[in-house]
């Protein structure tokens, strides 16, 4: 089992990059240097009416100065409260958590699409940095571009959106198809019909698929089973077809679960 640590994390920036969605860059001793692209931090509130921490993915690290980024969109009281604060204030947080993405699955000379759908676009900054092999990135919107610029630097970069804005007029699987591409390996990260497209998408075509689900989560290590997905196999914790995203997961291997 993977060492996690809980740190009083000082911000060193924090701006806001789209609608509702910000960036931030937090000063951490050990999360940063053991953190894999995939895996996420549990952030705390500082007001002590909301005892639950907040599950936010890692979108880079930089491990020779101790730091990560994460980009968050506001969705409720919590991530408003942490859209507010400033260089300097301390947080909270509990990380590495969960399973990251398998990186050794794509090896020099394997071609692998590295995909984002709305917030789950994230993640995919850090993996794009550390992965081997020809690095497709497909990066879908609703309409807003962000993070386009740092996607940019790591791979090939295409771009869907909902409303044809920018790049394909679609889906991330237009946007493939649009353009002709095909891979080795899939790693993705996004909503759950947009995870459920590239499954069938994978299977249809017999392509090695890794999928980062998203999912509400209490504890974020395991023990409320509030954040469970349903998985082919017998689970060995609940003993029954279900799978912890926070603690099994968020990676599993397409084939692993139900979606």
């Amino acid at each position: 089992m993977a060492e996690k640590f809980r740190e009083d994390s000082e911000i060193i920036s924090q701006e806001c990059i789209g609608t509702d969605i910000y960036s931030m860059w937090l000063k951490t001793d050990k999360i940063a240097r053991a953190a894999v692209p995939g895996q996420f931090i549990s952030v705390y509130s500082r007001d002590g009416s909301r005892l639950l921490p907040r599950p936010i993915s890692i979108c880079e690290t930089d491990k020779e100065k101790g730091a990560l980024r994460i980009v968050y969109r506001i969705a409720g009281a919590g991530t408003r409260e942490f859209s507010k604060y400033h260089r300097g204030i301390k947080l909270s947080i509990l990380g590495p958590l969960g399973n990251g993405f398998p990186l050794e699955r794509a090896g020099e000379g394997k071609k692998a699409f590295l995909i984002g759908g709305g917030i789950g676009i994230p993640p995919i900054v850090e993996l794009s940095k550390q992965i081997g092999g020809v690095r497709q990135i497909i990066a879908g919107y609703r309409d807003e571009v962000f993070l386009a610029e740092e996607l940019k630097q790591n791979g090939s970069l295409y771009i869907a959106t909902e409303d044809g804005s920018c790049g394909t007029c679609g889906t991330v699987i237009d946007a493939i198809k649009e353009n002709g591409l095909d891979a080795d390996v899939i790693y993705a990260c996004g909503p759950t019909p947009m995870l459920r497209a590239l499954k069938s998408f994978a299977q249809e075509r017999g392509i090695e698929c890794w999928l980062s689900l998203e999912e509400r989560m209490a504890c974020g290590v395991g023990a409320c089973l509030g954040c469970v997905c349903q998985s082919t196999e017998v689970d060995g914790h609940s003993h029954v077809h279900n799978k912890r995203v926070c603690k099994d997961g968020p990676v599993f291997l397409s084939t692993e679960v139900e979606l």
